[in-house]
């Protein structure tokens, strides 16, 4: 509770400082939603920065726990920013940067991805004993930080997917690593829904990064398997399959989904 409250307040402030006096301007930081209204990037921040701060800050974990998750927070915050503010829409999805750095385009998509991999890899190397669980979790979190991303395609839809991993990710070790992604995200759901700000590549990669890690350290190396496993199956199937159309086919998702939206 005590870093849910962290990460909530931090994500307070700096999302009511990037408001009022964004770098660059406004419009450097604003976008359009798919429903062609303008929100802004700045919750995207402030999740990544009151996640790191509420790891840095947790009681009652060792050190390194704490340590990973503030790297993985910070890092994955702000590979994702980087890509927001300096990214075009040339290239799309995992796919799409890999295909261009096959051709020798070094997009801003491709060095999100290598820093959060790098990224992934120390955290996971914090709360692992041996190299080949460092870099099975590793990719495991990387991997949970660009899934995240992928559901952020309506309001509040990346951050509900994150309260669905709450009672194993809070129960682990690095529960209050968890905890402080949680609480900061929770601060700027009511934004989100309401279709005044959006979490951006920088709020939803440093999210499922926080999310993933806590679930990397209680898992054993089949369970880190069957994580890697289940966050690349459905990578690989978002490049097929819209989930916007799976979860709009399904009544309860679909219900869970608008819950708590000003505008459907």
């Amino acid at each position: 509770l005590a870093e849910a409250g962290v990460g909530a307040a931090g994500a307070g402030i700096v999302t009511r400082g990037l408001t009022a006096d964004p770098p660059g301007g406004p419009a450097r930081w604003e976008r359009e939603n798919h429903r062609g209204r303008t929100v802004t990037l700045a919750a995207g921040a402030a999740t990544a920065a009151g996640a790191a701060a509420g790891a840095a800050l947790a009681p009652g974990v060792p050190a390194r726990v704490r340590a990973a998750g503030t790297l993985v927070a910070a890092a994955a915050g702000a590979a994702g920013l980087y890509d927001d503010l300096e990214g075009d829409s040339a290239s799309k999805g995992l796919r799409g940067h890999l295909s261009a750095l096959a051709r020798g385009e070094v997009t801003t998509g491709a060095v999100k991805i290598g820093a959060i991999g790098a990224a992934g890899l120390a955290g996971a190397a914090l709360v692992s004993d041996n190299a080949l669980d460092t870099l099975i979790g590793g990719a495991a979190v990387a991997g949970h930080a660009n899934l995240m991303n992928l559901f952020d395609l309506r309001p509040g839809r990346a951050i509900k997917v994150s309260a669905l991993h709450a009672p194993l990710a809070l129960a682990g070790p690095a529960g209050p690593v968890a905890a402080a992604g949680l609480g900061a995200a929770s601060a700027v759901l009511p934004g989100d829904l309401a279709e005044r700000t959006m979490l951006g590549d920088a709020g939803a990669n440093a999210l499922g990064a926080v999310v993933g890690l806590a679930l990397v350290a209680r898992e054993g190396r089949a369970g880190r398997l069957a994580h890697l496993a289940a966050v690349t199956a459905l990578t690989l199937a978002s490049e097929k399959v819209s989930f916007t159309q799976v979860i709009a086919g399904n009544p309860a998702l679909r219900w869970l989904d608008e819950l708590g939206r000003t505008s459907r």
